[in-house]
């Protein structure tokens, strides 16, 4: 057993945060390879982690988006570590060093997997609905003409759109987000205005849909069938808010299969956001 007491509390660097979303990887959470760098570049000062003898050994993001909105995720204690209390005390701290990173009366959100809800709701957290995360194979498409590609031209108006659906503003998130270079993103555009967006990325294995967003139903298909057809053969994960029924409709429209469920989970006040446009969430890791 570690004496605990001798575990430093510090934040992580940028290899650190890499080596962090690998240990991601090797536990089964199929990461994309350019995924750290996006994390890092959103809040480099939002991981933070153990250290025993100056070697990493659990850690975790406490992201502020402006110190508007917080987000707790990617919680890892490296495999050779569990079992002596370290995951739960270097919770906490995560948690009260990201309440002092953010504004009075903000809120923090989380994806909780299923076995550690219990004790994420004794450190404050409310569920507010589950997540559900569904494979489908990549397949071809016949695509509606209001679909296209993003640009970098489009970025003002997919940061608005986002805004709105994702409750906060995230540009230092969305800016790299959507330049991944093993990703796509397609737009939905009528009479001029973006009514949705979907970004399809290459992970571990196979793609992850994330965020997709849009106004309904409708759009929401057409975005989908975008994205399958990117992935023509592929395994393809779209993480679904189970509230929205709109999501629960198109996962059974298309034949996916039930993986896994998390829950979204919140401390502080639940933020009002239009949830019913949220066809799929953007990470587990970052909100």
């Amino acid at each position: 057993m570690l004496d605990l007491e001798k575990l430093k509390f510090r934040k992580l660097d940028k290899n650190e945060v890499k080596t962090l979303v690998n240990w991601a990887k090797e536990e089964g959470w199929n990461p994309g390879k350019y995924d750290f760098e996006v994390f890092w570049s959103t809040d480099p000062d939002g991981f933070y982690g153990f250290h025993f003898s100056d070697k990493l050994i659990a850690a975790g993001a406490v992201i502020s988006y402006h110190g508007e909105f917080g987000f707790m995720g990617l919680f890892i204690v490296h495999p050779d570590y569990r079992g002596q209390g370290i995951g739960s005390k270097l919770w906490y701290l995560r948690r009260d060093i990201l309440l002092k990173r953010l504004k009075e009366g903000a809120s923090i959100g989380m994806d909780g997997v299923v076995d550690m809800q219990p004790f994420y709701q004794k450190g404050g957290f409310k569920i507010a609905f589950r997540d559900e995360r569904y494979e489908c194979i990549g397949k071809d498409a016949e695509i509606d003409q209001n679909v296209s590609q993003y640009s970098s031209d489009d970025f003002n108006e997919i940061l608005e759109y986002d805004t709105k659906c994702f409750g906060f503003e995230r540009s230092d998130f969305l800016s790299n987000w959507l330049e991944i270079p093993t990703s796509e993103t397609f737009k939905y555009i009528h009479e001029g205005e973006i009514l949705g967006y979907a970004t399809i990325r290459k992970v571990d294995s196979g793609f992850k849909i994330g965020p997709l967003f849009a106004n309904d139903e409708k759009i929401a298909e057409e975005l989908y069938k975008a994205c399958l057809k990117h992935a023509i053969g592929q395994p393809v994960y779209l993480d679904i808010p189970t509230v929205n029924r709109g999501a629960v409709e198109l996962v059974k429209k298309y034949q996916a299969t039930y993986v896994f469920e998390c829950a979204r989970m919140y401390y502080g006040k639940i933020p009002q956001t239009p949830v019913d446009k949220v066809y799929g969430i953007t990470t587990f890791e970052l909100g």
